[in-house]
């Protein structure tokens, strides 16, 4: 017997210095194992149904809840049966009149609504498919996504099809174009909801399905153009599937009701929370665009559960005024990212002790991290049974020549615990880098080689993270010509090619200021204007509201007699941040975005200082 008390007492002191030496090892353990058991369940899966994707779970939750509510949308209720025979109808209506055919692709342009997902739905159903067009595009920007995704099948909603119509000359023949509105001046545009109404609700052939495999691409979710143009992110059916069990990591079950007020064209609505959603077997309140004053009148009106964010939505509702019923909700779990340190504290302190899950990762990225001890500030953990299934390192980046720093043998420098690197993640069989469609040289470009060892290979994530000390994940920046606003990524190349597009524009230089009480930075831009011309507040912000969604639009303009260059002619950048918009600061003619009058107009203290003080909403 006393030796059965030595080996307890002896395990327990075990278990005590693991504790001490390790005090996450549990918590790291238990979120390997949970993440492990959700892809193991899927490789059983697909080893069963070598063309198994996530419209087989559609099927079986169809099948478990039938007049249980899938989608909630401005008080209406879609159950899984409703949704499933909607997306019949709607894959019988795309089969007669649209040219698809399995291995097709169809580009959908429209906000969130439940037509936007029987639409998605229904081109599963006939193996196609779809490019998640972002609504806040036009023009060139928006036949560019067009182009690239393949299509010939373009779906848009009533609100957008003047900006259908606006590149439909452009379009090939060949491309056949609905609407959900049966008023359209194109001839081309043809109205969908009659046809859908006209077809049969019956299930499809499993024959139409014959040639899709995990492998198949499944949608083309965009990224927001920090090296230019958007790029097609090609996502697969496995990379749905398993981002889908997001949700069940941080907690949420088939009782939960989520609400998602994301645009459906990003990958968080899209994958995380609506997919995710239809994992569990849960309800999703979809909203049509974010809205801070009826968010929590939402949540309790529909008994929301599990919310959706990105960092500044939080913020957004931290800014409304406080309520004596800001904790008059049974929200238990917020999922998303982007949340800056004191709003997480104080959407906490308002709204209660909501358990916050936040993660990180790329559209095109192939390592995502959770938070999932829920420290304040991280955006994950180093996890280390982690980092042995798929292993990610941060390394020294020169941020002048834009690029890693390598040693005298030309391999990449891990940088120490505490200080800032570039995040990089390697390329395996089992993480590959899905690229983008279309686009070879943007494809390669984000592949580092012979990183630690000869021939091996790392996907450039662009970010810049810090490891703590205790293994605790901080997201610090963006590389690049690259800044972030309004929870989308501003490329300012795309931004400064929009500028130089207007005749009277000689060069732009375009750059991200910091503002008091929002997170990231929001866009400036300098501005030489060609010998002769004169600045035309009016005509610049119906030129850039015409070219650039409202997000990367400038707003404020400096007008210089020369654009400063470094030896190598690049622009500096430097100086202009560190000036931000501040009139007492910068002699050059300064300029707001008043949208409220449709102008830039002349930057005044008055301006300034209402901005400083956040009564200026931005």
């Amino acid at each position: 017997m006393s030796v059965l008390y030595t080996l307890l007492a002896g395990l327990l002191l075990l278990l005590f210095l693991l504790r001490q030496r390790f005090p996450f090892l549990w918590q790291d353990a238990r979120f390997i194992l949970t993440a492990m058991g959700h892809t193991m369940a899927y490789e059983r899966k697909a080893k069963r149904k070598p063309n198994f994707t996530f419209l087989e779970t559609f099927k079986e939750q169809v099948q478990r809840f039938p007049r249980k509510p899938f989608l909630v949308y401005e008080g209406e209720t879609y159950t899984y049966s409703r949704m499933d025979r909607l997306s019949n109808q709607a894959a019988r209506a795309l089969l007669e009149h649209s040219g698809l055919v399995p291995g097709g692709c169809a580009a959908v342009f429209m906000g969130n609504s439940p037509a936007y997902v029987w639409i998605w739905l229904a081109l599963c159903k006939i193996g196609c498919s779809m490019a998640c067009l972002n609504y806040n595009i036009r023009g060139k920007f928006l036949l560019h996504c067009f182009n690239c995704s393949g299509a010939n099948v373009l779906i848009s909603s009533a609100d957008l099809i003047a900006a259908v119509e606006g590149i439909e000359p452009s379009l090939s023949e060949k491309v056949k174009i609905f609407s959900l509105s049966t008023e359209s001046t194109a001839p081309r545009v043809q109205s969908l909801l009659d046809k859908v109404e006209a077809s049969s609700d019956q299930p499809l052939p499993d024959s139409l399905l014959s040639g899709v495999t995990d492998k198949s691409i499944a949608a083309y979710i965009f990224t927001s153009g920090t090296t230019g143009l958007p790029k097609a992110v090609n996502i697969n059916h496995r990379m749905v599937c398993i981002a889908s069990s997001m949700l069940a990591m941080c907690g949420a079950t088939s009782n939960d009701i989520i609400y998602t007020p994301l645009p459906l064209y990003h990958i968080s609505a899209f994958l995380l929370g609506l997919h995710g959603c239809l994992a569990l077997g849960a309800t999703c309140v979809l909203r049509s665009k974010f809205s801070a004053s009826h968010f929590w009148e939402d949540c309790r009106k529909y008994r929301v559960t599990v919310i959706q964010y990105v960092g500044e939505t939080l913020r957004y509702l931290c800014n409304t005024p406080e309520r004596p019923n800001d904790r008059d909700h049974i929200v238990r779990l917020a999922v998303g990212n982007g949340l800056r340190p004191e709003v997480w504290t104080e959407f906490l302190r308002r709204f209660g002790p909501i358990h916050i899950y936040e993660f990180y990762g790329a559209t095109e990225g192939i390592t995502g991290l959770l938070n999932y001890t829920r420290k304040v500030g991280a955006i994950g953990r180093v996890n280390v049974f982690h980092k042995m299934l798929a292993p990610y390192e941060l390394v020294q980046y020169d941020v002048d020549k834009d690029e890693p720093v390598r040693d005298a043998s030309g391999r990449c420098i891990k940088v120490p615990r505490g200080e800032t690197g570039l995040f990089v993640s390697k390329i395996t069989k089992h993480s590959k880098f899905r690229g983008y469609a279309g686009d070879k040289r943007s494809t390669e470009k984000k592949i580092l080689k012979d990183v630690f060892s000869k021939g091996d290979l790392y996907f450039n994530s662009g970010d810049l993270l810090m490891f703590d000390q205790e293994g605790f994940v901080f997201f610090q920046d963006r590389v690049g010509d690259t800044f972030r606003w309004k929870g989308e990524n501003v490329s300012t190349r795309e931004v400064e090619a929009a500028l130089a597009g207007y005749d009277i524009v000689e060069e732009a230089n375009v750059y991200g200021v910091s503002v008091p009480g929002h997170e990231g930075r929001i866009g400036m831009a300098s501005i030489q204007l060609k010998v002769g011309q004169c600045f035309d507040g009016k005509k610049m912000y119906d030129h850039v509201r015409d070219c650039l969604p409202r997000y990367a639009a400038p707003q404020f303009i400096r007008l210089q007699g020369e654009i400063e260059t470094t030896g190598t002619y690049k622009q500096r950048k430097g100086n202009l941040v560190k000036e931000g918009f501040d009139p007492t600061v910068i002699k050059d003619p300064l300029y707001y975005m008043d949208d409220k009058g449709a102008c830039y107009v002349s930057m005044t203290q008055d301006i300034f200082d209402s901005i400083q003080q956040r009564r200026v909403k931005l």
